[in-house]
């Protein structure tokens, strides 16, 4: 499965566009559409230089293809593409190594319909241990999104 357009407008939406390094919450060096890495591998680091929009665009979409390509492997069940798209959503900003170890998998690998999938988005809503406003929006409008 692929990201819809909606799934894509959703994940720039809280990533929002940030052409220079900064830190983000969890304090590593991001950049673009909430990327920490680049297309060659290299970590982002907060002396590199501003990259343009386009090239934001260009890098968004390359990582995000590895987290389509993440979720397709590690979900076992078939998805509707809301489905979808709240997962990739979700992987994309925890990462890939703490969407494969969740709670939150696993429900969708015995029953993509499980109502308490929705409780176990909202569980992920801290960053460095401390809830963030931000993150609980994220989290509700995933299950939303999920659930549609």
């Amino acid at each position: 499965m692929k990201v819809s357009k909606k799934g894509i407008q959703a994940i720039k939406k809280h990533e929002a566009l940030r052409l220079c390094p900064y830190l983000c919450p969890s304090e590593i060096p991001t950049i673009g559409y909430g990327n920490t890495f680049y297309e060659d591998g290299r970590k982002v680091a907060l002396n590199d230089d501003c990259i343009s929009e386009e090239r934001a665009n260009r890098l968004f979409l390359y990582v995000l293809y590895g987290f389509e390509q993440y979720v397709n492997q590690k979900v076992t069940k078939t998805l509707l593409q809301g489905q979808f798209d709240a997962l990739v959503s979700f992987c994309y900003n925890v990462g890939k190594g703490a969407f494969a170890s969740s709670t939150l998998l696993k429900k969708v690998n015995v029953n993509p319909f499980d109502e308490n999938i929705k409780y176990q988005f909202s569980r992920w809503n801290k960053s460095n241990g401390k809830v963030l406003k931000g993150l609980v929006k994220r989290r509700k409008e995933e299950a939303e999104m999920y659930y549609i």
